[in-house]
C-alpha cells in the first residue's frame, strides 16, 4: 500500500511562490473619445450622398473629440461648416445626444434618434418643381 504524506509536499527544494491578484477597477474606464458607429456614419453618409447630388454639398469633415463627435458639411472647403451634426452621449438621458446645429449655432433639431433628427435636413432637399 502506498501512503502519502502531505508534510513533504510543500517542502521541495523549489516552492511555488504566492503573489497576490492584481486588483480590479471599481468601475469600467470612460472612452477617450466619442466616436461615430458603423450604422450612425451610414445613416449621415446617405443623407450626405443625396445632397452632394443635388449639389447642395461638397465636403465634410469629422472630429472625434473627448466628449462629442462632430460631423460637420462644407459648401466650399474652405468655409465655415454649413451644418453639425453632433453626437453627445453625456446628454442621452436628457434631450436626446444627436443634434443639427445651422451655420449660425442653432439647434435645428435635437433627440434620442439619429434618423429622425436627420430628417430636418432632408427638408432642405424637397423643392418646389415648375411644370
Amino acid at each position: 500500500m502506498w501512503k502519502l504524506d502531505y508534510c513533504q509536499i510543500g517542502t521541495q527544494s523549489n516552492p511555488m511562490t504566492l503573489q497576490p491578484p492584481t486588483p480590479l477597477s471599481p468601475r469600467p474606464h470612460a472612452p477617450e473619445q466619442v466616436a461615430f458607429h458603423r450604422t450612425e456614419l451610414s445613416l449621415i453618409l446617405g443623407v450626405y450622398g443625396r445632397m452632394v447630388a443635388a449639389g447642395e454639398w461638397r465636403d465634410y469633415g469629422i472630429s472625434c473629440l473627448r466628449d462629442v463627435a462632430v460631423f460637420s458639411v462644407f459648401r466650399r472647403t474652405a468655409e465655415n461648416p454649413l451644418y453639425r451634426i453632433e453626437k453627445r452621449p453625456k446628454l442621452r438621458l436628457k434631450q436626446g445626444m444627436y443634434a443639427v446645429i445651422g451655420m449660425d449655432g442653432q439647434v435645428l433639431k435635437r433627440g434620442h434618434d439619429l434618423r429622425t433628427v436627420l430628417r430636418v435636413l432632408e427638408r432642405k432637399l424637397i423643392r418646389a418643381v415648375d411644370t
